[in-house]
């Protein structure tokens, strides 16, 4: 692999790269909120179309040349050169802090083109600033190459969408009768997320026009190389043990030797008719989209192999039928260290800004209450709840989570009633 510094510029076919391969941006970003973006720019350096702008809203171009996965502090844009219109002459990938930190508060940092090129870059190389350009892929003379820029940015995201000749869209606002016809409106980014900062922290969702709120997509994600902190005490025996010893009968093998930190993603609902259940991997417990209880949990990934951490879908449409759906994790892998994951959930509905609740709280507990969303005289409402339990004696971390928030369901070794 070929190591970068900054200024430092290539051809792709001299490096041994294709036309499709990953940029793969690790950014050391502990308690911080970093967005990555890719802006697909004209031969004017301009962001001219929109919809090649890959970001947290809108995670892949129309043409699918470009698409964005996240996962904790990594972010991974598979691109497809070939597969680029002739407009798009540049691919800029910039990172933009989200709050009042500035950059220099990072970490080491790094941005890795496939196998061909390493850039690294951290924190100290900046001042200040809320945002940087990382890197550029650019046609020039008939082929692409690709330069290391680590340029520092004074504005956040807004400002670099601005920058690039984008315009963000305004938030939405009640409709009145236009006195005259408006002009056609030019190329607009909405940039509008959520973040639900403090515990108890609400926001409501709006129903769509023909009523329901579509396919709710709960993502978990976080940085599963993250090395777990020491034992501070005997390790834990007891029933939630036993019950996490005997996944592997229930899901596939557990994942051993990583030296990191696994997170599950789970449920704990209550339907509109009073009924209580649970929607987790552990016992199988998937839950059905289009039947009770309108929840669905993503197959788990038991190899570590998948990037894009765990999910859950909710059935919108059906959301009448549903009272309460808690959101939570616990750690099925690794010591108990919530601080080391810079977990993040992000709830998303179609046509709405995405919801972001970070884990940014707790201790050695294993499991952590993230967000309960609740059915109010047929809105959306997500509250942040950030509530951390750990197992006491023979009462496991799930019981105890809901003898909290009051389900009332019945528990017995190794099964729920």
């Amino acid at each position: 692999m070929n190591l970068f510094s900054r200024g430092q510029k290539g051809k792709l076919a001299d490096l041994g790269c294709g036309s499709a391969f990953i940029v793969e941006l690790d950014i050391a970003a502990p308690g911080m909120s970093v967005d990555v973006s890719c802006f697909g720019l004209d031969a004017a350096d301009k962001l001219s179309d929109e919809r090649y702008m890959v970001f947290y809203n809108q995670l892949a171009t129309p043409e699918g040349a470009v698409r964005l996965e996240l996962s904790g502090a990594l972010a991974r844009f598979a691109v497809n050169l070939d597969a680029l219109p002739a407009t798009i002459a540049k691919l800029v990938f910039v990172a933009a802090i989200d709050g009042a930190q500035t950059m220099r508060a990072l970490g080491a940092c790094a941005l890795n083109l496939g196998n061909a090129v390493r850039f690294p870059w951290s924190g100290a190389d900046f001042g200040d600033e809320k945002a940087v350009i990382v890197a550029e892929l650019y046609r020039r003379d008939g082929s692409w190459r690709f330069g290391a820029v680590g340029q520092g940015f004074n504005g956040g995201l807004s400002a670099l969408l601005a920058h690039f000749g984008g315009t963000e869209a305004a938030p939405a606002a009640p409709a009145a009768a236009p006195a005259a016809p408006a002009p056609a409106p030019g190329p607009k980014v909405s940039l509008s997320k959520v973040t639900l900062e403090k515990r108890g922290d609400k926001v409501s969702l709006d129903k769509r026009a023909g009523g329901g709120f579509g396919r709710i997509h709960v993502n978990l994600n976080w940085n599963q190389s993250a090395t777990a902190a020491p034992p501070q005490q005997p390790a834990k025996t007891g029933f939630f043990d036993k019950l996490m010893g005997g996944m592997g009968g229930m899901g596939g093998g557990a994942r051993k030797g990583r030296g990191g930190i696994d997170l599950d993603l789970g449920c704990m609902y209550e339907l509109a008719d009073g009924r209580r259940g649970l929607v987790q991997a552990l016992g199988n417990a998937w839950g059905d989209f289009e039947r009770e209880p309108y929840i669905r949990l993503d197959a788990d990934d038991r190899t570590g192999a998948a990037a894009g951490g765990e999910n859950l879908y909710i059935n919108g449409e059906r959301f009448d039928q549903i009272r309460r759906a808690l959101i939570f994790s616990f750690i099925y892998e690794g010591v108990p260290n919530w601080s080391a994951t810079d977990g993040v959930v992000t709830i998303a509905a179609p046509g709405q800004a995405p919801i972001e609740v970070r884990l940014d709280g707790g201790g050695n507990q294993i499991m952590c209450a993230i967000a309960l969303i609740e059915n109010r005289n047929g809105s959306l409402q997500v509250t942040k709840l950030a509530e951390y339990f750990q197992q006491q004696g023979g009462t496991s971390a799930h019981e105890l989570m809901d003898r909290h928030f009051g389900f009332g369901m019945r528990w017995k070794t190794g099964t729920k009633g």
